[in-house]
C-alpha cells in the first residue's frame, strides 16, 4: 500500500475516533459561548456609550477607535479568549490514546507511527479550522449585532476585517497542532490540561504585560505564541492595550508582520510534534 493511500485510511480513521466521541461537540458548543459573550461584552465596551460610561467615573477620555479597529478588536476575540479550546482539543487527540489504551490497536493496523501522527495532525488542523469557524460564529454573531445596536459600523465588509476572519482560522488550525505536540509529547492527559490551562490563562498574560514595560523585553515577547498570534491575526485584545488605555505602561516595539507571526506558531507546533516524534512516539506501547 503506497503512503498516500496509507496516510488516507489512517486519517479517516483518526476523524471517526473524533466524531464518535461528545468530546468534539461539547467544546464547540463551549467555545461559541465563550467567545460570543466576550465578543458582546467587548463590543460594548469599545462602543462610544460603553467609552463615555467607563469615562464617567474616571473622567479620563473615552478611547477613539476607527470602526475598522473596533471591529477587528471584537472579531479578534476568538484569539483573544477561545484560542484555550482548538489547544486543548488537539492535546486530548494525542493523550486519549495513552488514557484510554487505544494507541495499541492504532498501531498494531498501522505499524507506521510517522503516518499515525501526521494523520493526527491533519486531523488537528482541520478541526481546529472548524473551531476558529465556531468561533467566529460566536464573536460575529454576537459582536457585530451590539456594534450596530450601538451605532457602530460592524464592517463586515472592509477587506481588513475579512482578512483578520480568515486569518482566525489559520491561527485556531495552528493552535490545535500545537496542542497534538504538546499531548503527544507528553502523553499525560491531566499533565496536558493542567499547563494548557494554566499557560494559557494565567502564565502567558502575565508574561505579556511584564514583558511590555521594557524594550528588550517587549523585543523577546513578541514570540510568545500570544503576541505571535496577534500579529499574525491583525488584532487582540492584549495587544491593543495602548489604543484602549494610553496611560498603560508599553515599550515603543514594533509587532510582528502577520506572515512572521504565523511562521512563529508553526515553528512551535513543528518543534513540538518533531521532539515527539523522536521521543515519545518510538517507545514501546502496552
Amino acid at each position: 500500500m503506497s503512503v498516500l493511500a496509507s496516510l488516507g485510511r489512517a486519517t479517516a480513521a483518526e476523524l471517526a475516533k473524533v466524531f464518535s466521541l461528545k468530546s468534539w461537540w461539547l467544546l464547540g458548543l463551549i467555545m461559541v459561548a465563550y467567545v460570543g459573550m466576550t465578543a458582546a461584552g467587548l463590543a460594548f465596551f469599545v462602543s462610544d456609550l460603553g467609552a463615555q460610561l467607563a469615562g464617567a467615573g474616571t473622567g479620563a477620555p473615552a478611547p477613539a477607535l476607527d470602526p475598522v479597529d473596533t471591529a477587528n478588536l471584537v472579531y479578534s476575540s476568538v484569539t483573544a479568549v477561545g484560542l484555550v479550546i482548538p489547544l486543548l482539543f488537539g492535546a486530548l487527540l494525542a493523550t486519549t490514546e495513552y488514557r484510554h489504551g487505544t494507541l495499541t490497536p492504532t498501531v498494531l493496523a498501522q505499524p507506521r507511527r510517522g503516518i499515525v501522527l501526521t494523520a493526527k495532525a491533519i486531523v488537528a488542523a482541520l478541526m481546529g479550522a472548524l473551531y476558529g469557524v465556531l468561533g467566529l460564529i460566536g464573536s460575529v454573531g454576537l459582536g457585530a449585532p451590539v456594534l450596530a445596536a450601538l451605532g457602530e459600523d460592524p464592517a463586515l465588509g472592509e477587506p481588513e476585517v475579512i482578512g483578520v476572519l480568515l486569518r482566525t482560522l489559520v491561527a485556531t488550525a495552528l493552535w490545535s497542532l500545537l496542542g497534538l505536540g504538546l499531548g503527544a509529547l507528553l502523553t499525560s492527559q491531566i499533565a496536558a490540561i493542567v499547563i494548557v490551562l494554566a499557560f494559557t490563562q494565567f502564565v502567558e498574560p502575565i508574561l505579556r504585560l511584564v514583558a511590555s514595560v521594557w524594550e528588550w523585553s517587549a523585543s523577546l515577547g513578541r514570540f510568545l505564541p500570544g503576541s505571535a498570534t496577534d500579529a499574525l491575526v491583525g488584532a487582540g485584545i492584549l495587544s491593543s492595550l495602548g489604543a484602549l488605555d494610553p496611560s498603560a505602561p508599553s515599550a515603543p516595539v514594533d509587532a510582528l508582520l502577520w506572515w512572521q507571526g504565523g511562521l512563529v506558531l508553526a515553528a512551535l507546533a513543528g518543534g513540538l510534534l518533531l521532539a515527539a516524534a523522536l521521543t515519545t512516539q518510538r517507545r514501546d506501547v502496552e
